[in-house]
């Protein structure tokens, strides 16, 4: 009997053995699971974010649920208005049931933010990047999104990168001798990797020395970050083998051996036919 939870198995089988048809060679399976896996992921994060920053955090603020009162000014209620009209376009002009505006206003806040009206033209001018006759109006967005990510970018990177290396690199002679000598090694080791990248003076006699030190930290460190990417990646490989040997069993009608023959007369096939092209071709 076709369930939804056998048609998700099979349709994982697939997708997997598609991926790891790449070892044989770049095949139509795997070009249609690579475009299927980025255009779904895409959108998904373009969803969420969407629903989980945008329309609380910038809607919500400039549209936030207000408690009812009579003391309502004319401001508002213009403001209001703009809203039940958005509230209108974005249910499909009342058909759909759900809107990016409900009804009332969007909960959250209990104050409007006119100051986010800043943001939202923003992001309209990046919208406008659609119509080339209007692209260079998103210049200013892409302009602030730069300059406002640096200076965050800037300050965290100065509060991680810095400023923790220098409290990571600082030795307690109060603490055990292990603690001390492995501050130690983290201190060399951090004064030979600068010296490393000191352009500035020619690494010969003791800077030469000091930066030979230094790469050898570096290599240590690269390959440590490199182990624990592919444990990483193994791990993920692991739990897709376990999950292809579990979809083997009766239980889902031998999704696993069924797909894999199937992909493996069809790979040949496409194989067989792309070597007659090529022979044609040659001649």
């Amino acid at each position: 009997m076709l369930t939804m939870e056998l048609f998700g198995v099979w349709l994982a089988v697939l997708l997997t053995l598609s991926i790891f048809s790449y070892l044989y060679d770049d095949n139509p399976f795997y070009k249609a699971s690579e475009h299927l896996f980025v255009g779904i992921s895409a959108g998904y994060l373009v969803a969420l974010n969407f629903w989980s920053q945008v329309q609380p955090n910038l809607f919500g603020r400039l549209w936030p649920r207000l408690v009812a009162s009579n003391e309502t000014s004319t401001l508002e209620s213009i403001w209001y208005s703009i809203y039940e009209i958005l509230n209108f376009i974005t249910t499909g002009f009342g058909i759909l049931n759900r809107s990016v505006f409900p009804e009332g206003g969007i909960e959250g806040y209990d104050a409007i933010r006119f100051i986010y009206v800043i943001p939202f033209i923003l992001g309209i001018f990046m919208l406008l990047r659609l119509f080339p006759k209007f692209g260079w109006l998103a210049r200013w967005s892409i302009a602030y999104i730069v300059g406002m990510a640096a200076g965050l970018r800037l300050y965290a990177y100065l509060n991680s990168n810095i400023i923790e290396q220098i409290k990571a690199s600082g030795i307690d002679f109060s603490g055990d001798w292990f603690l001390i000598i492995n501050k130690s090694i983290i201190l060399i080791g951090t004064i030979a990797g600068l010296v490393y990248f000191f352009f500035s003076k020619e690494h010969k006699g003791i800077v030469g020395r000091i930066s030979k030190i230094g790469i050898y930290f570096l290599m240590i460190s690269f390959g440590a970050h490199f182990g624990f990417t592919v444990m990483g990646r193994i791990s993920l490989l692991i739990g897709r083998f376990y999950d292809l040997i579990e979809y083997s069993g009766d239980k889902y009608y031998n999704a696993t051996p069924w797909i894999l023959g199937i992909m493996i007369i069809l790979l040949g096939i496409w194989a067989f036919k792309g070597k007659g092209k090529s022979a044609e071709i040659v001649s």
